[in-house]
Formats: C-alpha cells, structure tokens, sequence
C-alpha cells in the first residue's frame, strides 16, 4: 500500500470542512476533483474512505484511521525534507510563498535579490493571494510560506496551529485627495463624515478598518468596496473618498492627487511570516526568512516589540 500525501490532505479537508463542496472551496479544487482524488485513495488503501449519508458524506472506519495519523504523517513529511536539506552542501529548493500585493511590490523584489547573492540555489515562486486563502493553503502544504498582516484590531485568522516570525512595524496613514484639509496628526474619529473606499468586511484588511473605525467611535461610510489599494488610491486621487495606506502601500500612490497623512494616533500593522510547525527546520525556509527580514528592514519598517 502507498499513501499519497496530497490525497491524505484532501481527506483531512473534507472531514474538518464536513463535505466535499467545502473542501473543494477551501483547497480551490472542484468538487469532482476533490472526489477524483478521494476514490484514487480508496484503491490505493483498498477501502472506501467515505460512505454517502442523506445528501453528505462522512468518513468510513478506514477513513477515520487514516485521519487519526495525518498529522503525523505530514510533520514527517516536513522533518524528512529538513533532513534531506541538512545532508546537501548547497542549499537548493523551489519555495512557493503567498503574499499580499504591497509585500509583492516592495519586500519581495528585495528578498529574492538578498537570496541570489547569498544563497543562488534557492527559488521563491510568488502568489499574490488574499490572508484568509493564505492560511489555508499553508495548512495545506500548498504553500512553505506566506506574509501575512497582523492587526491590532481583527483576530489572527492564523492563532493556534501555524508559526509566525514577525518581520517588522509597518505604519498606517490616512489617504485623502490632495486639495483635502487634512494636515499631519489627524483623527481617525474625525473622518466620520467622510466616503471611504475599503474592501469588503468579508477580508480581513477590511474587517481590521471597520474595528478601527469602530474604536474611534463611528461606522464607516463605504461608499466603494474595492480590494486592490493601487485601485482604491486612484479613487482617491479622483476625489471619490479617502481611504487608509501604509509605509508599504505607498508604492502604489499615484504621483498627483493623493495627500498622505499621518495620524495622530499611530495606527500600525505587524508584517509577519507564518509557516507550518515544523518546516523552520528546513534550512532553506530559515535563509528565506532570513532574506525577508533582512528587506524588512530595508524597508524601513519598525521593530516589534517582543512583550
């Protein structure tokens, strides 16, 4: 008998999402082939891993069996490519990493010029890809890496099963169009009456804005739901709202139209990086979040405070 990791991830999804559909939303496979998947495990364990019941599904004894030793099965995975790194002279790997659109623009450019001068043999493939999927695909072993935001205010959507190394402070400002009046050490709770131009309350970059609001004392009026801060800034520009931008996000700012403004209050975002238990003992993982936080600091960014 021969196991496949991959199905064996497959089947853990569907047993903690409780059905196929959901699994194959969370996995970004399509329903049939999270079932195309499923059946090949069957034939390679010999036995069913599911059984149909009403309109779902549920784990058969033999599936059961089989979730009770994933875990193991995958952190031995993990431990095995540390050890097969470790014996090599060279470090050499193809690492996916998810990041978000002002990591892409900014700290990644530099992370990946830092490992070509000191480690060449390793080769990051980037995604740009929203927190939330993020996590889920580190889960997964669909990503080694991600770089994520912390918020002060929303909860961490990754707390309790993943591991995180901060990278740095990355500040928040406001973002209004130039003719505005706003001048350095504005309120947030003075921006009630303005159009605001933030994603959806379904991300989390847009729940942490309405916290935020919140604690100022107002509900934000959102007059443009868009996900993309260089899109959001060109609305600012336009004179449709105001928005919010970090130090990172400021990449994107247009060269005219947009005024940026610090708060008199300092709002901040911790960049972190998050990765499964135990892949820091791949040393290929560990000199890529070496170089991240090496650009970090080029960029600028603030030091955490360890408490």
């Amino acid at each position: 008998m021969e196991l496949s990791l991959r199905r064996l991830r497959t089947l853990r999804e569907v047993a903690r999402r409780g059905g196929v559909n959901a699994a194959a939303a969370s996995l970004h496979y399509s329903p049939s082939a999270v079932s195309q998947q499923l059946e090949a495990l069957s034939t390679e364990v010999g036995a069913a891993v599911l059984e149909r019941r009403g309109r779902g599904v549920r784990l058969t004894p033999v599936g059961r069996v089989l979730i009770e030793h994933a875990d193991v099965l995958l952190s031995a995975e993990q431990r095995a490519c540390a050890a097969v790194e470790e014996a090599r002279h060279t470090l050499t790997a193809r690492l996916e990493v998810g990041v978000f659109a002002a990591a892409a623009a900014s700290l990644l450019p530099a992370a990946i010029a830092d490992l070509a001068a000191h480690h060449p043999g390793i080769t990051l493939d980037s995604y740009e890809i929203d927190t939330d999927d993020a996590v889920t695909d580190l889960r997964h072993g669909q990503l080694d890496l991600a770089l994520l935001l912390d918020y002060p205010d929303a909860p961490e959507p990754w707390a309790g099963d993943l591991a995180v190394v901060p990278l740095g402070l990355d500040r928040i400002h406001l973002a209004a169009p130039a003719d505005s009046p706003y001048a350095p050490g504005v309120d947030l709770a003075g921006l009630a009456h303005e159009h605001w131009i933030i994603s959806g309350p379904r991300t989390y970059y847009g729940r942490a804005v309405r916290s935020a609001c919140r604690r100022a004392g107002f509900d934000p009026v959102v007059r443009h739901h868009v996900d993309g801060l260089a899109t959001a800034l060109a609305m600012v520009a336009a004179g449709l709202g105001v928005t919010l931008a970090s130090d990172l996000g400021r990449v994107f700012a247009p060269a005219d139209g947009v005024r940026i403004v610090p708060f008199e209050q300092p709002l901040r975002r911790t960049i972190v990086v998050a990765h499964l238990p135990h892949a820091d003992d791949r040393p290929t993982v560990r000199a890529v979040i070496d170089a991240l936080t090496r650009a970090a600091a080029g960029q600028g960014l603030g030091p955490v405070d360890p408490a």
